[in-house]
């Protein structure tokens, strides 16, 4: 199909309101707009230094740790939770009571994408996965009673305060299973030659147009995006997240996908989509330099300088690339020291200015590595 020919849906009659019916997407996708195809090769190219760069990273799955926090914490922000990264990296014991609904959040967020990386060794990314991603994620907070890892069994709908006054009402869900099954078929059809960053910008676009849960659908929507591309061979690491790119451009991001639905305009939601990896794509890379200068920097002006101390700070140093928000007993386990010798090795990270005390207060105090964390905010 030329997508110039592309007809999103039709509305269909509820009880007192109307819903809107997508179109099938199992089938071919074709484009004569030059536009789209520039777009493509500049996110083709960029995935590719991505890629290049995280292979030359040393350990760079304590990288993609820091890069699954900060995709949690923005595409949970972009529902509406309050959660700033250093809040999330902490044990949930020291987190203010008010915020700790937050805080499950967003962990369930970094526990449910860790997963179903894992799950894609054995699994293909199907509605049986996505399931299970959603049961993490809804495991605890707000959402554990909005049947965790089940597709909807009643009517959702987008803003407003019911049905009456939604701004978009998806599909009933007894259209649910042809819906999704139909999904599930295009991410996996051989038959169907089209580059990979134009199939999960269309799946995108469909599984949040189905909107298959009661909530969540927002975050694994966007989780679907990075599960693709790592299970399509794309992305070697989980490197890229587009939530921020989404969030800043929010009202462009709705705006677009309701072009779709109101013009059946899916050629620029596909532009949108893909200026959105080429500079997510570019940010990554930027970042994971400025990671390697800043590691480096460290150990060689300041980790080298601390004498008897430098063997245990190169291990500590490591350690904060993770965890960059540590107490003492934090700095015991990863060094295997006394207290009081890790109180001394802190104090030495304190007095290079490589940590930063946050509580002030002169017992159970917490130290970050600011340097590190800005470049996550």
């Amino acid at each position: 199909m030329d997508i110039s020919d592309y007809k999103a849906g039709t509305w269909r009659k509820g009880y007192q309101y109307q819903y809107f019916l997508p179109e099938k997407i199992n089938h071919s996708f074709v484009w004569t707009d030059e536009g789209i195809n520039e777009l493509l090769e500049t996110a083709s190219l960029r995935l590719g230094e991505l890629n290049s760069f995280s292979r030359f990273v040393p350990d760079p799955d304590m990288f993609i740790k820091m890069h699954v926090f900060k995709e949690a914490v923005t595409s949970s922000r972009i529902e509406g939770t309050r959660t700033n990264i250093e809040e999330a990296i902490v044990e949930e014991k020291e987190v203010n009571p008010e915020k700790r609904d937050d805080w499950r959040e967003v962990n369930n967020y970094v526990t449910a994408m860790n997963t179903a990386i894992e799950e894609l060794k054995t699994l293909p990314l199907s509605n049986r996965l996505i399931r299970n991603t959603h049961k993490i994620l809804l495991s605890s907070g707000r959402g554990e009673r909005k049947n965790p890892g089940e597709f909807r069994e009643s009517q959702n709908w987008i803003g407003g305060a019911s049905l009456a006054d939604a701004v978009f009402i998806p599909p009933a869900n007894t259209e649910l299973p042809e819906l999704l099954a139909d999904l599930e078929e295009f991410l996996h059809n051989t038959e169907i030659k089209i580059p990979h960053l134009i199939r999960i910008a269309i799946a995108h676009y469909q599984f949040e147009t189905i909107h298959p849960f009661l909530d969540g659908n927002g975050r694994i929507g966007r989780l679907l995006v990075t599960l693709y591309l790592v299970s399509a061979g794309v992305l070697e690491k989980p490197l890229l997240y587009l939530s921020e790119f989404f969030e800043k451009n929010k009202t462009l991001y709705y705006d677009n996908l309701e072009l779709v639905r109101t013009k059946n305009d899916i050629g620029q939601w596909l532009k949108f989509f893909l200026t959105g990896v080429i500079q997510t794509a570019e940010n990554g890379v930027s970042t994971l330099v400025k990671i390697t200068d800043l590691k480096a920097t460290i150990e060689r002006e300041k980790i080298l300088t601390m004498g008897k101390r430098a063997k245990q700070g190169a291990v500590f140093l490591h350690a904060l690339f993770s965890k960059p928000v540590v107490t003492i007993k934090d700095v015991q386990n990863v060094t295997g020291v006394s207290y009081p010798a890790a109180n001394h090795l802190v104090q030495a990270f304190l007095t290079a200015a490589i940590l930063q005390e946050t509580t002030g207060y002169q017992r159970n105090r917490v130290f970050s590595f600011e340097e590190y964390l800005r470049l996550f905010r």
